[in-house]
C-alpha cells in the first residue's frame, strides 16, 4: 500500500472514534487521551533511549495530569504533572546508570509535560461549560484539515522550503493552503454558533489554532533531527506513529484553551 492510501486508510478508520470520543466526552475522551499519550510517550522515550529517560515516572506524571483534568480542571492537570518530578527523583535514586542524573530527568519531564499536558488540555476545552463539544470538535477538525491540506498542497504544489534545516518536506505553499483552510475550518465550526459573539473571535481562534499547530509539527521535527530519527514509530502506517499524528495537536490545544478563555473575556 502507497503512503498516501495508508494515510487515507488510517484517516478512514480513526477520524470516526476521535471526534465520537471528543463528543462523548467524559471518560471515553479521557480513555482515548490516555491510550494516545502513553503510546506517544513509549515512542519517544524509545527514541530517547541515549538519555536514559525514567520511563515510569513519565508514564506515571502523565497519567496523574491527565487523570487530574478529567476530576477537578487545571489546577489538578498541573498538580498530576508535577508527579513526574517526585516519580523522576525516587527511580533516579534507586537506579543504577552511567547517564547524569540531570539529563536523564529532563528528558523524563520533556515527554511527560510536552505529551501529557497537550493533551490534558483536549480534556479542559471539553469541560468548558457550556460549550465544551463544540470548543473541542472546532480544535480538532481545524488541526486535522490544517495539516491534512497542507501535506496535499505541499506535495503537490510546494516549491519554496519553510524550513530547510529542521523539516525538509514543509512548505511555504502547504503552510498557506493550511493556514487558510484551517481559519476557514473554525470560522463554518463557530459559525452563528454561542461560543463567541463576534466574527472575528473566531478568526482569531482559528489563526492561533493553525499557528500553534505548525509550531508543533516543527517542534517534533527539530526533536526527531536531534535524536537522528525519521518517524517516532509505524503503528499508523503512512501517518509514522502516534506521535507524528499528535504533533500538531500538543501545542495547538493549550493555545486554543487559554486563547478561548482570554476571548470570552474580552
Amino acid at each position: 500500500m502507497s503512503p498516501f492510501l495508508s494515510r487515507l486508510a488510517v484517516i478512514a478508520a480513526g477520524l470516526p472514534i476521535v471526534l465520537g470520543s471528543a463528543y462523548l466526552g467524559g471518560w471515553f475522551l479521557f480513555a482515548l487521551a490516555a491510550g494516545a499519550g502513553l503510546v506517544a510517550l513509549h515512542e519517544f522515550y524509545r527514541l530517547a533511549r541515549p538519555l536514559r529517560p525514567l520511563v515510569l515516572a513519565g508514564y506515571g506524571g502523565a497519567v496523574a495530569g491527565l487523570l487530574g483534568a478529567q476530576v477537578d480542571g487545571g489546577a489538578w492537570l498541573t498538580g498530576g504533572f508535577l508527579l513526574t518530578f517526585v516519580l523522576a527523583f525516587v527511580f533516579a535514586a534507586v537506579s543504577e546508570t552511567r547517564q547524569s542524573t540531570t539529563v536523564a530527568i529532563a528528558g523524563t519531564v520533556l515527554g511527560a509535560g510536552w505529551i501529557g499536558l497537550g493533551l490534558g488540555h483536549l480534556i479542559l476545552i471539553r469541560a468548558l461549560d457550556p460549550n465544551g463539544r463544540l470548543a473541542v470538535i472546532t480544535v480538532l477538525l481545524t488541526v486535522f484539515v490544517s495539516d491534512s491540506v497542507a501535506f496535499l498542497a505541499g506535495r503537490f504544489a510546494g516549491r519554496h522550503k519553510m524550513s530547510p534545516v529542521v523539516s525538509p518536506g514543509k512548505t511555504w505553499e502547504g503552510f498557506t493552503a493550511g493556514a487558510v483552510t484551517g481559519v476557514f475550518t473554525t470560522f463554518l465550526a463557530l459559525y452563528k454558533e454561542d461560543l463567541f459573539d463576534q466574527t472575528w473571535r473566531a478568526l482569531v481562534l482559528g489563526a492561533v489554532i493553525v499557528a500553534a499547530a505548525t509550531l508543533g509539527d516543527l517542534f517534533e521535527s527539530l526533536v526527531k533531527r536531534d535524536l537522528g530519527t525519521k518517524d517516532t514509530g509505524r503503528i499508523l502506517l503512512g501517518h509514522g506513529g502516534v506521535l507524528d499524528r499528535i504533533d500538531s495537536l500538543l501545542f495547538a490545544a493549550p493555545a486554543a484553551y487559554y486563547t478561548i478563555l482570554a476571548l470570552g473575556r474580552l
